[in-house]
């Protein structure tokens, strides 16, 4: 708990201290969110906050897996179990530098798709997929069978990662939304790992996995000082994807391999405020007959801002209901480990 917590801090400091810079670059090359009909600043805003975020989770979670490296039996061992989290890391930078690129030139909604699904097919290189669930055969949770999906969990791991890494990037519509869901999530898998790793006695990957989320969570933090209302910077769709496929990827090398039948609730639930956001957008746009990829203003918080709350209210609103999904996330967790 120790190592999780200087982790934490690496990455919140980290963060704090060079988002200013980042956003200093930020402004230097034109890289601004400007006003429109849709968003709801009022003034251009620079974005690329993401790369100090990105900076802030690379350098803590480096450190955490030195401290493992440090107390591994032997070298073998730390590096067979560490390949996954550096896959993802490294495909992540590829997110990061992406989603920067858009928010420089702007990409179309389909060549964006095509990098997440594309970078949801290069992480499973490394190891990260969702092998299976555990279905409750004739509905009895005790009795629940291991199900593989076989060939379809290449599509499927690559369809989770664009899922999850595209919901954050649309959640990020007010000052400080993604930042704290994101935290709040890491959070919630990091605590997820350590119960595992305590009740299942399997130190790995459940501390790389802990000391990962915790990165993240510290990053998020400390982008939060410069993020929240008002903010003085964005972190753009580099950043937002870059926290959601790691995310997405912590979920799959942790709560998807667990043989129970909650497992495939609990990631779920860890980012249930995003997925409910994406399905209430989707869902709508379909009865108006508008594309689906069509930024607007059907998402929750423009739906909570219109009916008269400011835009702390709505973010300290929505930040509630995802700490309570992540309690009954970390119930059901819990439950299913016994």
């Amino acid at each position: 708990m120790k190592t999780i917590t200087v982790v934490f801090l690496i990455a919140l400091a980290t963060t704090y201290l060079l988002t200013p810079w980042v956003r200093a670059l930020a402004i230097r090359f034109g890289v601004l969110d400007i006003p429109d009909a849709r968003r709801v600043h009022t003034e251009p805003i620079p974005r690329w906050g993401g790369l100090a975020i990105y900076l802030g989770v690379v350098v803590a979670t480096l450190a955490g897996m030195f401290r493992l490296y440090l107390l591994a039996p032997n070298d073998g061992v730390f590096w067979e179990r560490v390949v996954p989290f550096v896959g993802l890391l490294l495909v992540g930078t590829l997110v990061l530098a992406a989603g920067m690129l858009d928010d420089l030139k702007g990409f179309s909604a389909v060549l964006q798709a095509g990098v997440l699904l594309l970078a949801g097919l290069l992480v499973q290189l490394f190891g990260v997929q969702i092998e299976g669930f555990a279905a409750p055969i004739g509905g009895n949770f005790r009795d629940a069978r291991w199900v593989s999906l076989g060939a379809w969990t290449i599509p499927l791991t690559a369809l989770w990662m664009f899922v999850i890494s595209k919901t954050m990037d649309t959640i990020d519509g007010l000052d400080g939304l993604a930042a704290g869901v994101s935290a709040i999530a890491a959070l919630t898998l990091a605590l997820m790992a350590l119960q595992a790793a305590n009740i299942l006695d399997q130190p790995y990957p459940n501390w790389l996995i802990a000391i990962t989320a915790a990165a993240v969570a510290g990053a998020a933090g400390g982008f939060l000082r410069y993020n929240f209302n008002p903010a003085r910077i964005f972190m753009g769709t580099g950043g937002a994807q870059f926290l959601g496929f790691v995310l997405a990827g912590l979920s799959v090398i942790g709560a998807f391999k667990t043989a129970t039948a909650f497992a495939i609730f609990v990631p779920l639930l860890v980012f249930g405020l995003p997925l409910l956001d994406a399905v209430n957008v989707v869902v709508r746009r379909l009865l108006s007959g508008a594309p689906i990829h069509k930024p607007d203003k059907r998402h929750i918080h423009h739906q909570l801002l219109a009916r008269g709350l400011t835009q702390r209210q709505t973010v300290l609103l929505l930040y509630g209901i995802a700490l309570a999904m992540a309690v009954v996330a970390l119930w059901l967790f819990k439950r299913a480990m016994g």
